[in-house]
């Protein structure tokens, strides 16, 4: 393809993508196909011979388009938004065609200093302290853009670690440890409402982390997190860092960061990071900043434009108390990437995991100009208004119930019945295709999550009609089929069954861990370490782990020989345990 078919192509483009998302209320929400439905419909090997545009384009419409899940569709309202304007798609065209990849300053100068000028730009409108500001006057902080939340989360779990390695090693009691040592001793923090990201990044850098129940909320509380801190030193662990969460996955719950905040400023080399991905946008309005109050004893802030900012993934804005802390943990220099002006200027691949980096700034740099504060006020102020909006009708229908407190553009709601009642309606909507929700557990209840996500959300989509009319077909659907196989039964003595009534004698876990008693009237605070590699340690004689998205805790209890395999009872489920798991602690908490 030379410059002039490029030209032609190009325009070409622009007109299906305008079509494409003017006409996508058209298409299905979800796709109606099956995994590996792709695979027969190309050929095995990639040709060898160039083919014409035409029938690539034909390809992308009848064999791509048909297995795409519709993020940008006004009934989409499963995950938080994935953003997308016009504005931000230009800015990702541009960069493709620049580039560049902007490790350092000297690899492309516009790259870096457009960066940190946006990350500017936007954490001063959040409210940000100067302190994270790099621009700011005396400031040690700054922003970078990462590819996801997960990397935010990731690199500063990491930073935490390298300080208080560094501070154990230079303290008499640490000072004849290894690294790999010090490791065993260091505990992070979270909250069971946190993103799983935070458990995967702690399988990374090696170290346990507490995961904690919140309120009856889902919010984390300041008092939670002393007993579990003062707990754990008392057995010998250091806490190093704590994660928070502005706008949670499941409910969007708030963590109390006044009452955490100080807390963690009470013991010595605590990093408390603030993950708020999707709702950290939103306090660009002036009326929701309140909701990131105590952001002041944080050491390290996040939050993804490409959620609730109108630009494209990926692009998630991290911002640091002290970036000399965050770049020391992460420093690579090879003689190959050294430049005169090292000294004097932000080199990114510092701050990040990976070297190579996209010219993300552009983007958010078009979204902001084009559309100006007060119209990513007025782009987040509609979806509240219409998450407010569904709310309502949510309260004025019997048959429903509302599961969280609506602050921005997430609703949890229910219909009033059993999980499982909630489970097939939920599958009835997605396999309608003209609606995609997910489901989350809150307050141990299995609840739907109406997000709001398309960008050009309007009040024409009525979604309370269309889940009556869906769930009235499935009540119906459901009991024709029980009528047709009583029918068939009675008519066929060949399909008649044993009716034999069995008791269901299993007992019920108790899986709800609580925190200060909360709904099981004990004042034992209740947590559990996520620390998936204890199963391969053989200093112990009985092992309690549990897991984030397990409901129960297996207890590994040796075989008579000493080793950990071959029995069949070897692994069994037990109630969650009375007290943290550690150890040397079996299930119910004894030694």
């Amino acid at each position: 393809m030379d410059v002039d078919e490029f030209r032609e192509r190009g325009k070409e483009m622009v007109d299906y993508i305008c079509d494409f998302m003017s006409n996508i209320s058209e298409r299905r929400v979800t796709p109606d196909v099956g995994p590996g439905y792709l695979r027969p419909m190309l050929p095995p090997t990639p040709p060898h011979e160039p083919e014409p545009w035409d029938d690539i384009m034909q390809d992308v419409e009848t064999k791509i388009m048909p297995g795409i899940t519709h993020w940008q569709h006004p009934r989409f309202h499963a995950y938080f938004p994935a953003g997308n304007s016009f504005p931000s798609i230009l800015g990702d065209m541009l960069s493709d065609a620049i580039g560049c990849i902007g490790f350092s300053w000297a690899a492309s100068p516009a790259c870096t200093e457009l960066e940190t000028i946006v990350c500017d730009w936007l954490g001063s409108a959040i409210g940000l302290p100067n302190d994270f500001l790099y621009f700011s006057n005396k400031s040690r902080g700054g922003g970078v853009l990462q590819g996801s939340a997960s990397e935010c989360v990731l690199v500063c779990m990491l930073a935490a670690r390298a300080q208080a390695i560094s501070r154990l090693k230079n303290s008499p009691a640490y000072a004849n440890y290894d690294e790999t040592a010090i490791l065993g001793k260091l505990m992070a923090y979270c909250s069971r409402e946190s993103h799983s990201c935070v458990e995967k990044d702690a399988m990374i850098c090696f170290v346990r982390l507490r995961i904690l129940e919140p309120d009856e909320k889902s919010v984390l509380r300041g008092e939670t997190v002393q007993q579990a801190i003062e707990a754990d030193i008392a057995e010998g662990y250091v806490p190093f860092f704590v994660s928070t969460t502005l706008g949670t996955t499941a409910c969007c719950s708030f963590d109390n960061l006044e009452e955490i905040g100080p807390v963690c400023k009470k013991y010595p080399g605590i990093w408390m990071h603030v993950d708020a991905a999707y709702a950290g946008n939103s306090f660009i309005c002036p009326e929701l900043k309140y909701l990131m109050s105590g952001i002041e004893y944080a050491d390290s802030f996040n939050t993804n434009p490409n959620k609730f900012l109108l630009t494209n993934f990926d692009c998630s804005c991290l911002w640091v108390r002290d970036r000399f802390k965050l770049t020391s943990a992460l420093v690579v220099d090879p003689l190959y990437l050294q430049h005169t002006h090292a000294d004097t200027a932000i080199d990114y691949r510092h701050w990040s995991i990976p070297l190579s980096r996209r010219f993300r700034s552009l983007k958010l740099w078009f979204v902001i100009r084009n559309y100006g504060i007060s119209g990513l006020q007025a782009y987040i102020r509609n979806h509240i208004r219409l998450a407010k909006r569904f709310e309502n009708h949510v309260k004025r229908d019997e048959r429903f119930e509302l599961c969280n407190e609506v602050v921005l553009g997430l609703v949890c709601f229910r219909a009033n019945g059993s999980d499982k009642l909630n489970q097939k309606l939920l599958s009835a909507i997605n396999d309608s295709g003209k609606i995609h929700m997910i489901p989350a557990r809150v307050n141990q209840k299995f609840t739907i999550r109406f997000a709001l996500a398309a960008p050009n959300a309007t009040d024409d989509d009525d979604v309370m009609d269309e889940l009556a009319n869906i769930r009235e077909k499935k009540r119906k659907a459901t009991l024709d089929q029980k009528r047709s196989f009583f029918v068939r039964m009675v008519s066929d003595p060949a399909i008649q069954p044993g009716f034999t009534k069995t008791p269901n004698n299993r007992a019920r876990l108790d899986t709800q861990a609580t925190i200060g008693g909360l709904g099981s009237g004990s004042p034992t605070s209740r947590s559990w370490i996520s620390k998936p590699l204890s199963i391969f340690e053989s200093d112990t004689s009985e092992l309690s782990l549990r897991f984030r998205h397990w409901d129960t805790t297996f207890g590994l209890k040796p075989t008579s020989n000493g080793s950990r395999r071959g029995s069949s009872n070897g692994c069994s489920p037990d109630p969650s345990p009375s007290v943290s798991p550690s150890r040397t602690r079996s299930p119910n908490g004894k030694a």
